[in-house]
């Protein structure tokens, strides 16, 4: 089947002004405290089993300034491998750029990863870490010809908020929390950051912020850097044997890191190391995906979520073995100068990297609709991935851990950064669709009409388009109810915002902030909206009741049914949130029986 085509999305990076994050933190507790109440959000004294409640702490007043400390004496916690300075802002403890793991160059590169070097007095984490290198610029489109190409994106999502700065170096976790150095046991929710396995980055995104779920929601926040690209995921075992066995998922192996990292240390932090979710977004959801059928994690998590990363399969080894050989023979090394592979600069090894897979044919598919099986990812290779992460079945070492899966209403194709959207007449929707679904094009616009009666051609023609990301994700959470043990949960989130007179809808990564309670500092999105204020807390408390419980179900969300295969029951998020049974199920069906024209 053919794919619709994908929008490209650029990653800015400028610094946030210092006058606009003091506009910020002043309009975040008045419009969460209106939140709240909207909703009737309620205390954590009163949990019960068919709706948990979620813990509730107020923010400050409005009109009071918010007092930041660093000081020896009160933000400071002891690690296995030094004491560490963060600092205390309003309640909140933070702490960026704590290593997990020692440096990964020279004889690291490509490794498994290792300890931390121990470091003598009191190392600061006031600032974020380095993050993986990535592709360089000598090999991406440089030229913006005068446009703007992204700049929707850009602005909506607040990309490139923090500085980035690359280097393998790169082992670092961030963590918010009400508490350190007491007795606390919090529920843990650990993040993996989006941008495929190639890209991004734990602080690229202003939503990946910790500090709303900490102090809205008294739990304790844990996001990441790891390796990714030629760096994680280089599969050299097949050619140079044992030494290299684990290459091809060093990175995946740096999130098993994190995760002992979290079971070692979270409890001085406040968290409980018993109650631990792991949850990402595109490629974060696709490591979460991984995690699940990793033996190495088995224990290490309790809950999931992936947020529209429907990853089904990884790469085969035949795949990323001929990424490797392509790599070699870019650089003119043979088999017996392994070693030096470890020592080429960091630019020429990313930009070597870009051309091999370029130069890598994509496998032959058998599964057009899946993500995860070209390009730079993990390998099932048979002991730290040993099989696919949700093919043929849900991952049976994780049966016990509850999994929410879901995607946004719209994904790749979206009114962002597409000026014309709204003028697509019905007559370009029918071409565009019959162009790829050639004679039952008509049956599926008739399906999903029923779905959405009162979607806009454009509207349609982009909700159609992210079949190939809903069957996926309907199949993870299908394939997870049918373990008979731990419960799946689906949802759609469709809420669209008014910014940009409405156009953009739905798109890849809106939903982000949302979850993190962060409709407040996220501005360019929420448009200050009272009800995206409202579902921000809606979301951000289903999924914090789902990390307490293992149920996402809380007094200001309608009832959430379990996903089984007689219902499919998906809740929306929306104004208002609602579930719906088996929505887009017909239209699904006949995409599925499908063939290309």
């Amino acid at each position: 089947m053919n794919r619709v085509e994908e929008q490209s999305q650029e990653d800015l990076s400028v610094p946030i002004s210092r006058e606009r994050r003091k506009l910020l933190s002043g309009i975040a507790a008045s419009c969460a405290a209106i939140a709240s109440t909207a909703i009737g959000l309620p205390s954590a004294s009163a949990v019960s089993e068919a709706a948990p409640q979620v813990g509730q702490q107020e923010s400050p007043a409005s009109c009071e300034r918010r007092k930041v400390v660093a000081s020896d004496r009160v933000t400071v916690v002891e690690t296995s491998a030094g004491k560490v300075r963060g600092f205390e802002r309003s309640g909140v403890f933070i702490f960026k750029g704590i290593p997990y793991g020692a440096s990964t160059s020279g004889a690291n590169r490509f490794m498994p990863p290792m300890k931390p070097e121990s470091w003598a007095g009191i190392r600061n984490a006031l600032a974020y870490g380095r993050i993986c290198p990535q592709e360089d610029s000598a090999h991406s489109n440089t030229d913006g010809k005068n446009l703007a190409n992204a700049d929707e994106d850009a602005f909506l999502l607040h990309r490139g908020y923090a500085i980035r700065v690359p280097g393998e170096d790169c082992l670092r976790v961030n963590v918010w929390t009400p508490e350190i150095n007491g007795s606390g046991k919090r529920p843990v929710m650990v993040y993996m950051h989006g941008g495929g396995f190639s890209g991004g980055c734990g602080h690229d995104l202003l939503s990946y912020e910790g500090e709303s779920l900490a102090r809205n929601h008294d739990v304790v926040l844990v996001n990441l850097n790891h390796r990714l690209n030629v760096y994680g995921y280089l599969n050299l075992e097949g050619l140079f044997g044992d030494e290299f066995a684990s290459s091809a998922n060093v990175g995946l192996l740096d999130l098993v890191a994190v995760l002992e990292w979290v079971r070692t240390h979270i409890s001085m932090f406040g968290g409980d190391p018993n109650n631990v979710t792991i949850f990402g977004q595109s490629g974060g959801g696709g490591k979460v995906a991984a995690l699940l059928a990793m033996p190495a994690a088995k224990g290490l998590f309790h809950r999931a979520i992936i947020q529209s990363g429907p990853f089904v399969r990884a790469l085969s080894q035949d795949y990323s073995h001929r990424v490797a050989e392509t790599l070699l023979a870019e650089l003119g090394l043979q088999k017996s100068e392994v070693r030096k592979l470890q020592k080429i600069p960091v630019d020429q090894l990313s930009g070597v990297a870009a051309e091999a897979i370029r130069k890598t044919p994509q496998p032959l598919s058998v599964h057009p609709d899946s993500f995860g099986e070209s390009g730079w990812g993990p390998t099932v290779d048979g002991h730290s991935l040993p099989i696919h992460p949700f093919d043929p079945g849900a991952p049976a070492i994780s049966a016990d851990v509850p999994l929410i899966t879901g995607t946004n209403l719209n994904e790749s194709v979206s009114g962002l950064d597409h000026p014309g959207a709204n003028a697509m007449t019905a007559q370009e929707m029918k071409r565009r669709i019959h162009k790829i679904y050639g004679s039952d094009a008509d049956a599926i616009i008739a399906a999903y009409k029923d779905d959405y009666p009162n979607a806009a051609p454009f509207g349609l023609y982009a909700t159609i388009a992210t079949a190939k990301w809903r069957i996926p994700a309907f199949k993870q959470a299908s394939r997870k109810a049918a373990l008979g043990v731990a419960p799946a949960y689906s949802y759609i989130y469709s809420w669209r915002t008014p910014v940009l007179d409405n156009r953009p809808g739905t798109f890849h990564a809106c939903e982000i902030s949302f979850a993190f309670d962060n409709a407040e500092i996220c501005d360019h999105y929420s448009a200050g909206d009272s009800a995206a204020f409202v579902l921000s807390k809606q979301m951000s408390a289903a999924w914090v009741s789902f990390a307490r419980t293992g149920n996402p179900n809380h007094s200001g969300l309608p009832p959430w049914p379990r996903y089984t295969q007689e219902s499919r029951a998906v809740m929306y998020f929306d104004t208002p949130c609602a579930p719906r049974n088996n929505p887009e199920g017909k239209g699904l069906d006949i995409i599925l029986r499908s063939q290309p024209s």
